[in-house]
């Protein structure tokens, strides 16, 4: 019994270990990093213009913040990037999900798509701010058009990988279509649609800052422009580290998200973290 009970706590004891050296691995890299950057900045071996020193960097981060000037624009940028996320993702399923059961609605929707998936939306973005100002709304529809087509493929790939014996016991036992898209192909296509929109709510806000560098009073791409044109790059870093921390954020929410509401899909939700860890 205490022979079972010692080797008990040494395998614990052991996987502990491994464990703590795991994560002080790469702590240990990133404090060498970090360390190795502000000694070569503050003995001059880079232009501070080109590369300014973490401290620097810190500094404005903070007084970014305690000043309240990056949670204002903070919020313009989240709320253009989540206004256009929304849309495509209400929009992207709603499509989606009627190609996928109608072959004469995709068939006709198939060249528009294809016009506009092979154009860089970037490109679109003088013409947007064009046709719909430089205020809000430019942002918003450049952010709705960049994330609907990671929400559009990832409905269609997942509706179209419906498990097709499910869906003929359904239609055997009189099932409508309405039925059998609720009961067996929605839910099945749910870890795909996750997918897509983990991809889309980054993308919006790429595409929101897009818009900003094109033309916007306030945003976080205002402000980098700002100070880009004021040759204060410890600034710009700062802001690109926020635009960072929120981009992390937004997935750690639709991750969590999708781990609430596919408790079901514990297979598929290990997959998925591995490859966007």
């Amino acid at each position: 019994m205490n022979d079972t009970r010692g080797l008990a706590f040494r395998t614990y004891l052991s996987s502990l270990l491994n464990a703590v050296r795991r994560g002080w691995l790469p702590l240990l890299v990133f404090v060498l990093l970090i360390g190795t950057w502000e000694s070569a900045a503050r003995l001059s071996l880079v232009d501070p213009m080109m590369l300014p020193a973490p401290s620097d960097i810190a500094a404005n981060f903070v007084d970014g913040f305690s000043s309240g000037l990056y949670l204002q624009h903070l919020q313009v940028t989240l709320f253009q990037a989540l206004s256009g996320f929304a849309l495509a993702c209400v929009v992207g399923i709603c499509i989606g999900s009627i190609s996928s059961f109608s072959e004469r609605f995709a068939r006709a929707l198939q060249p528009i798509l294809i016009a506009v998936e092979a154009t860089p939306k970037i490109a679109l973005a003088p013409l947007i701010i064009v046709a719909f100002g430089y205020g809000m709304g430019s942002k918003i529809v450049l952010a709705t058009i960049v994330a609907f087509f990671p929400v559009f493929l990832g409905t269609v790939a997942g509706l179209r990988a419906a498990e097709q014996g499910r869906l003929d016991v359904l239609r055997a036992l009189g099932a409508s279509r309405l039925q059998m898209f609720r009961m067996v192909a929605l839910p099945g296509a749910l870890p795909h649609i996750f997918a897509g929109i983990n991809v889309a709510v980054v993308f919006a806000l790429l595409a929101a800052i897009v818009g900003e560098f094109m033309g916007s009073k306030e945003g976080l791409g205002t402000l980098i422009l700002y100070a880009n044109g004021n040759l204060d790059t410890a600034r710009v870093f700062s802001i690109l580290l926020v635009l960072a921390a929120t981009g992390l954020s937004l997935h750690g929410l639709i991750g969590a998200l999708r781990r609430r509401l596919l408790f079901w899909d514990a297979g598929r939700d290990e997959a998925y973290s591995t490859a966007n860890g």
